[in-house]
């Protein structure tokens, strides 16, 4: 990482103001409610407005529907999107899988997409855990089967976050179940308001909603195929490698694959900073004990390592510590601290209770914490592939 110090000059700054005074008007204490009640991760008034103004892919030029910002006002919005702590897992997948659909898509189907993507108007999510696979995503068994004129789909993906916010789902399936185990696999853009689809509804212990999505004699014509048939192995490795934080970093990228649980805990930080500085009835403050300044320290210091741990490593780091630390927080402030939102007495209105629950599913998401372990050994460290069993 770059610690070298950035000059903004005065129209960078001018953005900055702008982006601000945006985000203020649009995320508002309504929106984070609406996320706090429903775990949707997702807001489609917020979403619009961004695309308004070319801001859901920043990047893009005008034609294409974006905003053709350079990479420090691209850094900026994300750092400002970030801080207004706008719900983001469905903004999220759409860009992870939106580069794959303009890599391997035909062009068909990326005049379909892509300006409804830059618009808002079109999401896309994560079709590839299987209810019976867990993260062995070579061992999909959702059949994708040749027919004429397209293809037919059968089978079930699990935790397929933000599908009922998406138009379409970036789907991983089995088209030659003879082939080794990451061969025969090919990815679809499946449409997902079509015939013989079922979302239902999973919630999670973190309070978010995520997907169970069955495919009954799905029908869909070959030009929604990405990438080659039984060639999807390579198709679906991009929207990993950044979900793992396997990615380039420059002066200004966050190199850590942490970052999203890293914010997590910056958020139980400030609250518990608050918490911290308010004084009780006889006027004494936590933040007068020196136990409480060095366990928040402590967190602090956490944070400057997830961020600069790189890929994998951040990942595994800011699952475990998110983990270990909203659990010390909870004994930090005492028994109020495990009250919900809206209950009397909750310690910053449930936040850190809210924080111990949702830090416990962090190392599964994304590939779990042990998988990330698997790509340290291997692709850092170079240490050969475990031996099969059996």
């Amino acid at each position: 990482m770059d610690f070298g110090v950035i000059d903004l000059d005065a129209g960078q700054l001018d953005f900055w103001k702008e982006v601000d005074a945006f985000l203020d008007e649009h995320v508002t204490r309504a929106v984070h409610e609406e996320e706090e009640r429903t775990g949707s991760g997702h807001n489609q008034a917020v979403h619009e407005a961004l695309g308004q103004r070319g801001w859901i892919m920043p990047r893009w030029s005008k034609a294409e529907g974006g905003a053709e910002l350079d990479e420090v006002r691209a850094h900026i919005l994300q750092l400002e999107l970030d801080r207004h702590n706008l719900p983001n897992v469905t903004i999220a997948t759409t860009g992870m899988t939106v580069a794959v659909v303009r890599a391997h898509g035909n062009d068909s189907l990326k005049a379909k997409v892509l300006p409804g993507v830059a618009s808002g108007h079109t999401k896309i999510c994560l079709g590839y855990t299987e209810p019976d696979g867990g993260s062995d995503l070579a061992g999909v068994r959702t059949r994708a089967t040749r027919v004429e004129g397209g293809w037919v789909i059968n089978g079930a993906k699990m935790f397929t976050t933000g599908a009922h916010n998406c138009q379409y789902s970036m789907l991983v399936t089995r088209t030659d179940p003879e082939a080794p185990k990451h061969r025969g696999i090919t990815v679809f853009l499946v449409p997902l308001d079509g015939p013989g689809i079922e979302i239902q509804p999973v919630h999670t212990l973190g309070g978010e909603r995520t997907n169970a999505v069955f495919y009954d004699n799905v029908f869909i014509d070959d030009d929604h195929r990405l990438g080659p048939v039984n060639g999807g192995w390579a198709v679906m490795s991009a929207p990993l490698d950044s979900e793992h934080g396997v990615k380039d970093a420059n002066g200004l990228a966050e190199i850590s694959g942490g970052t999203q649980y890293g914010m997590t805990l910056r958020k139980l930080l400030w609250h518990a900073a608050r918490w911290a500085d308010t004084p009780d009835a006889e006027g004494v403050r936590p933040f007068d004990d020196r136990i409480v300044r060095a366990q928040l320290a402590e967190i602090a210091l956490d944070l400057e390592t997830i961020r600069n741990s790189k890929g994998p490593m951040g990942r595994v780091i800011a699952s475990e510590k998110l983990i270990e630390r909203a659990a010390e927080l909870l004994d930090l402030v005492g028994v109020d601290g495990v009250l919900p939102r809206g209950a009397e007495g909750a310690i910053e209105d449930g936040v850190l209770e809210w924080g111990n629950r949702f830090a416990q599913g962090t190392a599964i998401y994304g590939g779990t914490t042990d998988i990330a372990r698997n790509i340290i050994a291997q692709h850092t460290l170079g240490l050969p592939r475990p031996p099969k069993v059996g």
